[in-house]
């Protein structure tokens, strides 16, 4: 099944009997929806577009995240030893022939916040992996086998399809790599799709907004009809007046248009105001929800009214601890597994934290404490901070 197709959001009519058609004078016309709250897709592009290529809080954060993400080099070892040279890190520094390393995996980690999944194509020449592609989860499909397990895997783009082996009988196959879906057993869940109601919220607030001020910014109410001669309006009549205040009246792209009222029609206004409704709470509310899905302290992100941390370093610090490096460790073990067939099991693929500015706090801390323990050797001092000994 494509990912675009998994969970798609469904929507259920207004079940509300209609009201009883007794028209009185002083009778009032309310504008309002039946149709209940509309939810963004659930898909990668539904995601894409609402919330990294619409929403400015969802835009940020997983900037943040990929960028932060692949700015931590990885380190190879080799039967327990650091290796400045080797082919494993030649490709992960140049895996794209077009460009650098740090691209190709901040291209990765944004398609495992927005998507749950990231798909790694092997490229071989001469029998040894050459370069590494990516292919777009929402192009990809899991072919499930009799048991119920994935036996191949299918993208297709501009009208194509390439089917790829699960397990292939030559050479490492595809690498999934996915985040923890509690309810799927072969694709992953995408964090941002935890906040989508958030994100929705968020969205629509900002498109009310843009309404209102191209509209003057005047409040929906209702109109009341008190006839002078004591007449009442008719079924028809109150049918034909519903539907033209439902088409040239209500809705966001219509919030606050001038309206022209016939004789006995009385215009009430009823909206409240942004102070009622406390609206920029209730935006700044959304926000902090979105960068809470994402692992992203709000504070890092300009949002008011949080004050989880002490400061900005604090909040950072926990960016890279509780965000990034997991992440990043998530790939590091995928790719040992992965590639460990092909050189060997004592290949190890793992990170340097040390990299990230936000953890130089923690360094310098820690070369502090080591420095001033004179009962440690050198030796012990370097495999305290995660170097390789040199004696001898």
């Amino acid at each position: 099944m494509a990912f675009g197709l998994r969970l798609p959001w469904t929507r259920t009519a207004s079940s509300r009997p209609p009201a009883a058609k007794n028209w009185l004078p002083g009778a009032i016309a309310a504008l309002a929806d039946g149709d209940g709250a509309r939810w963004s897709g659930r898909s990668y592009g539904g995601l894409a577009r609402e919330g990294f290529m619409r929403n400015p809080v969802a835009h940020r954060a997983v900037r943040m995240i990929a960028e932060a993400a692949a700015s931590v080099p990885f380190v190879v070892f080799d039967q327990g030893r650091e290796q400045e040279r080797h082919p494993v890190m030649d490709l992960l520094n140049r895996p794209d022939p077009n460009g650098a390393g740090s691209g190709f995996f901040e291209t990765l980690y944004g398609h495992l916040v927005l998507a749950g999944n990231a798909w790694i194509n092997p490229v071989g020449a001469g029998g040894r992996i050459a370069g590494l592609q990516l292919l777009r989860p929402d192009r990809m499909r899991v072919i499930e086998g009799p048991d119920g397990w994935p036996v191949a895997y299918e993208h297709q783009a501009g009208g194509r399809r390439q089917r790829f082996q699960a397990q292939p009988e030559e050479g490492p196959g595809l690498l999934h790599l996915k985040l923890f879906h509690p309810l799927d057993d072969h694709l992953g869940f995408a964090p941002l799709e935890a906040a989508l109601m958030a994100l929705d919220l968020h969205n629509a607030a900002m498109s009310w907004n843009k309404a209102l001020l191209d509209n003057s910014a005047r409040p929906s109410g209702a109109l009341v009809y008190q006839p002078k001669d004591g007449g009442n309006l008719t079924p028809e009549q109150y049918q034909r007046l519903k539907a033209e205040l439902e088409d040239g009246y209500q809705g966001a792209r219509r919030a606050g248009r001038p309206m022209l009222l016939e004789g006995g029609l009385d215009w009430k206004a009823m909206g409240l105001t942004p102070r009622d409704m406390d609206f920029i709470e209730a935006r700044n509310g959304a926000a902090r929800d979105i960068a809470l899905a994402l692992g992203v302290p709000p504070m890092l992100l300009g949002i008011p009214g949080d004050l989880t941390y002490a400061n900005y370093q604090e909040a950072n610090r926990a960016f890279c601890r509780l965000t990034v490096l997991p992440l990043v460790g998530r790939t590091a073990a995928a790719l040992t597994a992965w590639l460990q067939p092909v050189h060997g099991a004592g290949l190890k693929v793992d990170y340097d934290a040390d990299r990230l500015p936000g953890l130089s706090v923690e360094r310098d801390a820690l070369w502090a404490r080591l420095g001033a323990a004179d009962f440690l050797t050198d030796e012990e001092k370097r495999e305290a901070v995660g170097y390789q000994s040199v004696a001898g």
